[in-house]
């Protein structure tokens, strides 16, 4: 299977539906649906959502801008459970608006940015891997947006795992990532 390079107009065009992929999917439904987790640890749907709106906050667009600064100190760390803090007592139809208005915004800036092939090749230091690329963490957007998209459909299938009887055989969305 061939793989296709990075492009910044195709990463745009997964990073721009997003929003709009997990507010349909999400928007309006019970928290049975919402609430759900994977098992002691996981996150629900919610949570997903509030971890997206950090990252749109404290990561993607401000270590763009690093790199592009040429700094040579390390990315600040990125708090992966903020969200347990910052969308406590929120509603997720807030979370979504909060979510699609903010990738709107970081979405802008990048376009904004008018980022060159060497802009793309620009280095910086993440805390724990060591030294990316600015390609490295615009395509890691995309594909930490499609495996939140796809956490997201995990976890809500799981609350019908028992009801699916012995379909259960066929849908292997069932047994991913089982504990």
């Amino acid at each position: 299977m061939a793989h296709e390079a990075f492009r910044l107009d195709d990463a745009v065009a997964i990073l721009k539906r997003t929003p709009a992929s997990l507010g349909a999917l999400l928007e309006g439904l019970p928290e049975t649906w919402t609430r759900a987790t994977e098992g002691d640890g996981t996150w629900s749907p919610y949570d997903v959502i509030g971890h997206l709106i950090h990252g749109e906050r404290t990561d993607w667009i401000p270590r763009a801008r690093h790199i592009l600064a040429g700094e040579t100190r390390p990315f600040e760390r990125f708090d992966r459970m903020a969200q347990f803090a910052e969308s406590r007592g929120k509603r997720l139809r807030e979370l979504l608006a909060t979510f699609a208005e903010l990738r709107r915004d970081n979405v802008a800036t990048l376009l904004g940015l008018k980022l060159t092939d060497d802009d793309l090749g620009r280095r910086g230091l993440h805390p724990e891997l060591g030294e990316v690329t600015l390609r490295h963490l615009l395509a890691t957007w995309v594909v930490h947006d499609l495996d939140h998209v796809t956490q997201v459909a995990r976890t809500m299938a799981k609350v019908y795992t028992e009801a699916t009887g012995p379909w259960i055989a066929y849908l292997s969305i069932l047994r991913d990532r089982q504990r």
